[in-house]
């Protein structure tokens, strides 16, 4: 092995250059019900290898009142021997926060209970998600064992919503500042979005407003995070990364920080190939990386 070179990046990309069978889609699994309300996640396997695949679980952005799973920006990831659950929750339409994190906390469990039939890999599991998304990805990543939003959805209950790393593409982090680093236009976007997450203002809801904030909950035994903003966002105040990113490093924490130059709120800039890369180096570096087929 080349001296320097950490095994999981060699690992890495070896599988790169090496060719690849075509992957397959187990899609509408249902991982839960609530009520008569039945919550189902896309599975999207690569070819089969040696090992079992790890996994991402994408979470999909729509202010929390709208998104589907059926499209999600991995597609390039899947290729490369990562498997893809993307996951529908409950929108807040329906159902305030909580409910959202209770339902991706219960998709997490229900993949970890199943791993063997899937072939994945029970022990490396990361999420991911855009805006919205990427809020909620957030929480379930820095909230294990968290008695509030653990929840009681889905028959895996004694298994662990743990995740061993989160992507945040250009995602929410402090509810409790999002409104004052808003631009005009965010705030159009983001007050009737935060009226239906919290059924109220963070103002009217400050404790509400902290728990569903990722940085109130860094701690020690966090999973790494990498995070991705455009610099010209109007939407998502790239401050919400910012934070996030100081939330890490104050607590010892391994995080990384890609800022988009111009970029906006979104766009395919953010899902190249130059940042799948940075994508698939930071989830080697985390132990997250399918092996070299045989």
């Amino acid at each position: 092995m080349p001296r320097g070179r950490p095994l999981p990046l060699l690992l890495l990309a070896l599988a790169a250059a090496l060719p690849s069978a075509p992957a397959a889609t187990r899609p509408d699994l249902e991982y839960a019900r609530v009520g008569e309300q039945v919550l189902r996640l896309d599975l999207h396997l690569p070819a089969p290898a040696a090992t079992p695949a790890p996994l991402i679980v994408w979470v999909h952005g729509g202010a929390w009142k709208g998104g589907s799973r059926r499209e999600h920006p991995l597609a390039p990831l899947v290729a490369r021997g990562w498997a893809v659950a993307s996951v529908d929750y409950r929108l807040t339409p329906v159902a305030p926060f909580p409910a959202n994190v209770h339902d991706l906390k219960a998709a997490v469990r229900f993949l970890r209970a199943r791993h063997a039939e899937f072939g994945l890999g029970a022990e490396r599991i990361a999420i991911a998600g855009a805006s919205a998304g990427a809020h909620l990805a957030a929480l379930v990543g820095v909230t294990n064992g968290h008695r509030e939003l653990e929840g009681e959805v889905g028959e895996h209950r004694g298994q662990s919503s743990s995740v061993q790393a989160i992507v945040s593409f250009y995602g929410a982090s402090n509810l409790e500042t999002i409104l004052a680093q808003s631009t005009p236009f965010g705030l159009n976007v983001r007050v009737p979005a935060l009226q239906l997450l919290l059924r109220g203002q963070p103002a009217d809801q400050p404790a509400l407003a902290r728990l569903a904030s990722p940085v109130a909950h860094v701690g020690p035994g966090d999973p790494p995070l990498l995070l991705f903003h455009g610099d010209q966002d109007p939407q998502m105040p790239v401050a919400q990364s910012l934070e996030f990113l100081g939330a890490y490093e104050a607590a010892g924490l391994p995080v990384r920080f890609v800022p988009l130059h111009g970029a906006k709120h979104g766009g395919r800039e953010f899902y190249d190939e130059t940042r799948l890369t940075r994508v698939r180096e930071f989830l080697a570096r985390a132990g997250i990386a399918p092996a070299p087929l045989p």
